[in-house]
């Protein structure tokens, strides 16, 4: 997983902010005393009409909601759903962009990658990007850089893992053969890991 703060926001903030952490000041209070809402932007590569993102997006606004951010309240989320068409996409982030949002949350590569030309200033978090070291979103994964960060549900040293536990199970093994769905975006990652490792 990465993690780091874009420029111009405050740890806590920004990690209170997306709902990741408890130990932020409560909402209310810094709405109060601003006077203004926070805003955040949402990016998502799909059609309004899918109900399993519909139903994260739910999610995500709840786990904000659970932390005191409420959008209308102390909070205004702005979503732009691309459906994963290139054109719809640049004008989705150009609308975002110019929104000048606190934060945008981006949910893929072709998104993500957008977001990343579009602006350096605005923090940008994705999810649902399994490499983001590879795609060019993040210097390394310890270390994101510049305004990117966000989480990865892969981790190719796992590959390493497997051959470790193999040589546990059979520790003469000198052969193995590794099947993987070519298609699959992890699966150059993965190899290249394995092959590291033996």
């Amino acid at each position: 997983m990465a993690l780091a703060v874009g420029a111009g926001m405050r740890r806590r903030e920004f990690i209170g902010l997306l709902g990741g952490a408890a130990a932020v000041r409560p909402a209310a209070g810094w709405a109060q005393s601003s006077g203004r809402l926070r805003q955040i932007g949402m990016l998502i590569a799909s059609e309004e009409t899918e109900t399993l993102v519909r139903s994260r997006v739910s999610s995500f606004r709840q786990g904000l909601s659970d932390l005191g951010w409420t959008d209308g309240s102390n909070l205004q989320i702005v979503s732009r759903w691309t459906g994963n068409d290139p054109e719809r996409t640049k004008s989705c982030v150009s609308e975002l962009v110019a929104l000048a949002p606190e934060v945008i949350f981006s949910h893929s590569p072709p998104a993500t990658v957008a977001l990343s030309k579009a602006t350096r200033s605005i923090p940008i978090v994705f999810v649902q990007i399994t490499d983001p070291v590879g795609a060019g979103l993040v210097k390394d994964l310890a270390h994101p850089g510049a305004n990117i960060t966000g989480f990865t549900t892969f981790e190719f040293s796992m590959g390493t893992k497997w051959l470790g536990l193999l040589k546990e199970i059979a520790p003469k093994t000198a052969r193995i053969a590794v099947m993987q769905y070519a298609k699959s975006p992890t699966w150059s990652g993965q190899l290249q890991a394995i092959e590291a490792a033996s």
